[in-house]
């Protein structure tokens, strides 16, 4: 049944026969799903950070513990209960999704049998105009183990105020909704927990933690899915590309990867991959590099490299670099004035504005990226960096860099720059085995925590190298994950991205290994994502050495 419009059917003009076999994939349960459990809450939370004022913003849910499901003679959560739950999916795609909603559809299914699962149609734009889909078995089947958001699809809006959602959760009657999505939808259904919880409504609210970037992370909640397949997917075609790079001996590939704001793919892809040069942005912001700086260090190596004999290379970048870097972070920040209260004018009179410094950093620029700073901000207000080609910049000022060079006898080859993004791509593949597990866990799980009457917390899945069986299944207060910042003179709560951690053990390998992977060709090439045979239940370097070092 489908409210709202039908969807256009999956696989309407066919599959390839490895979709096929994925549907037909029965996916492995942690075993305290499989069976009777209770929930235990651990200690009260905090925050993290500024705990009074997250106390203040939520003072029906701060506080609260966090929860594990254990075995139990007797489940705790009523099987002979029906639900009414809703389910959106909001933000950007990640390899998984749709193993979350199978997940929480087969929770149901099985241990509230009679329950209504509907799914909001474009992200929260479906609750706040009430767009919605009853998911059945026949709706859900084609989406199992498949990628993108296609089965409900996604949306960016945001649910400014929570009374645009309460007349849909109470005419739809819903027990629960469950959030699917990254720091910002999480914040969003943490506001909806504790507006449902204040006005003593029946609706609870669980988030599931999604963004490829991997920057939504904590102790207890390890991962964000979708990280482990875009890696895996970036990561084949960087290893395509350090073959042709060594195979046509004449070409520097200069590769930008997503991640605004922390550099978790790019650090991920350089474990995988080794490449000659990867520029961690959090690293570029802690030793306040310049840009001139990050371009010599780049320059130094392509000369240290041409006097082994070695005219080629591949040179990762996170999408984000240009927001590490403090002079270009004033600059911005400049400009992020300039353009909220006037326009640029074809006269230039606007370059009055900015401080000296900022200028003479905008006027080193090349043009192509000078005219990408000024285009229209995102709805937040920021740099819309997806469309600066930061890539693009580096060798034109790497290029220039070698000229001055040649001049003084230093480099005497030619540099050739090719540049790449990877972006969309890695969004929506088919999820590798650690995802499409991880998000039928986090899925089912979500379900059984609704059931037990848990409200304001996010689906947590822990002990991830260990074999899914034996995987730790709870929840996780949606309030310790957060902090706030200051905007228009009030405080706003916000879920404090995971950055990478220059102390953490993948940058540490990852700096213990980087001078031999410069200057000698080490370069590997993990292949397609595997699904079959020896490597296919690996999962990524980031989460391994995270997890082992914590152990």
């Amino acid at each position: 049944m489908v409210a709202n419009g039908t969807p256009a059917p999956r696989f309407a003009s066919g599959c390839s026969e490895l979709q096929a076999s994925r549907l037909q994939l029965s996916l492995p349960l942690p075993d305290v799903l499989k069976h009777s459990f209770q929930v235990v809450d651990g200690p009260p939370s905090s925050s993290a950070g500024n705990p009074d004022e997250i106390a203040k913003l939520f003072p029906n849910l701060f506080g609260q513990p966090s929860a594990l499901l254990v075995p139990s003679d007797t489940s705790a959560a009523a099987s002979d209960q029906s639900l009414k739950i809703g389910v959106v999916l909001s933000g950007g795609q990640a390899p998984g999704g749709h193993n979350v909603i199978s997940g929480l559809f087969d929770y149901l299914e099985e241990r509230a049998q009679g329950s209504t699962l509907y799914g909001f149609r474009g992200g929260p734009a479906g609750i706040m105009n009430s767009k919605y889909v009853f998911l059945t078995s026949d709706f859900v089947r084609p989406y199992r183990n498949q990628g993108g958001f296609d089965m409900i699809c996604s949306g960016r809006d945001k649910i400014e105020t929570p009374e645009h959602a309460e007349e849909t959760v109470n005419m739809l009657d819903l027990d629960g909704l469950v959030v699917i999505g990254g720091d910002d939808s999480n914040t969003n259904a943490c506001l909806l927990a504790e507006n449902f919880r204040e006005k003593k409504m029946k609706t609870r609210v669980i988030g599931c933690p999604k963004t490829i970037d991997g920057d939504l992370k904590c102790k207890e909640v390890p991962t964000s899915f979708g990280f482990d397949t875009a890696c895996k997917i970036y990561s084949e075609m960087i290893g395509n590309v350090m073959v042709d790079a060594r195979s046509t001996g004449k070409y520097y590939h200069f590769v930008r990867l997503m991640g605004r704001a922390a550099s978790h793919i790019t650090l991920e892809c350089s474990l995988q991959t080794h490449p000659n040069i990867t520029i961690i942005g959090e690293e570029v912001a802690a030793t306040k590099q310049t840009l001139k700086n990050v371009t010599d260090y780049i320059a130094d190596v392509i000369c240290k490299r041409a006097e082994r004999g070695y005219n080629y290379g591949v040179i990762l970048v996170p999408e984000g670099l240009i927001d590490f870097i403090p002079e270009i972070q004033q600059l911005i920040s400049e400009l992020n004035e300039i353009l909220a209260n006037d326009v640029v004018d074809g006269d230039g009179m606007w370059k009055k504005k900015p401080g000296s410094q900022s200028l003479q950093i905008f006027e080193l620029l090349p043009q192509a990226i000078q005219a990408q700073l000024l285009l229209e901000r995102d709805p937040h207000g920021n740099v819309q960096v997806a469309k600066i080609e930061t890539e693009k910049m580096l060798i034109e000022m790497v290029e220039t860099e070698l000229e001055f060079r040649r001049k003084q006898g230093v480099y005497k080859n030619d540099f050739r720059g090719r540049s790449h993004f990877l972006g969309y791509e890695g969004r929506c593949g088919l999820p590798s085995n650690f995802d499409a597990n991880y998000c039928y866990a986090l899925g089912y799980a979500a379900g059984a925590l609704l059931h037990s009457g848990k409200t304001g917390l996010i689906s947590s899945v822990g002990n991830l190298t260990a074999p899914v069986e034996k995987w730790a299944v709870g929840g996780t207060a949606l309030t310790s994950l957060m902090d706030v910042e200051r905007r228009h003179g009030k405080f706003k709560p916000v879920i404090k991205k995971a950055m990478v951690e220059l102390e953490g053990a993948p940058f540490k390998k990852f700096a213990s290994m980087r001078e031999e992977w410069a200057l000698n060709n080490h370069y590997c090439n993990p292949g397609p994502l595997q699904f079959q045979g020896p490597t296919s239940n690996v999962t990524n370097h980031t989460l391994m050495l995270e997890l082992d070092a914590g152990a």
